[in-house]
């Protein structure tokens, strides 16, 4: 499982503000490009850019593949929840499970939510008799996406 070591805030600027905003619509826009739009050079948006990276803003540039043009016609999301004295062993199946795109510790009732991609009902089966072996789990089947992941509410700490 991923920890977050960095700790410390950083303070975006309207600018900053701006090239994430650009980013996020499309990673592959051209530096040239960005620029531009923002009135820079490109140089300067380049080290910007640097700058978010090492901070650890930006993790990483991707893509964004719809599961469905793939077949993966089915998503669900499953809470699971450990038996006792399971919890390393389900940690090692839910990173070992390639169907899970998606999971996250969490509080509550349940230790984690998986968001699983699947092609069919069997596949869901397959899924959770992997997980039932060392964990209870409860599986909610995704209707639609109302709200697709997007960026967060930024600030500019523009003084």
């Amino acid at each position: 499982m991923k920890k977050h070591l960095r700790l410390q805030k950083i303070s975006l600027d309207s600018v900053d503000i701006e090239l994430l905003r650009i980013l996020h619509a499309d990673a592959r826009t051209p530096i040239a490009e960005i620029a531009r739009t923002l009135s820079m050079s490109a140089p300067s948006v380049s080290e910007r850019l640097k700058r978010l990276r090492e901070s650890g803003v930006i993790r990483s540039f991707t893509i964004d593949v719809d599961p469905v043009m793939l077949g993966y016609e089915l998503a669900l999301y499953i809470r699971i929840s450990p038996l006792p004295g399971q919890l390393s062993k389900v940690v090692s199946v839910i990173a070992d499970m390639k169907e899970i795109v998606e999971c996250d510790r969490i509080t509550g009732d349940d230790c984690f939510i998986a968001k699983v991609n699947v092609r069919s009902a069997q596949e869901i089966e397959d899924v959770t008799d992997r997980l039932n072996v060392y964990a209870k789990t409860n599986t909610s089947l995704v209707q639609s996406s109302p709200v697709d992941r997007r960026l967060l509410p930024l600030i500019a700490d523009d003084s």
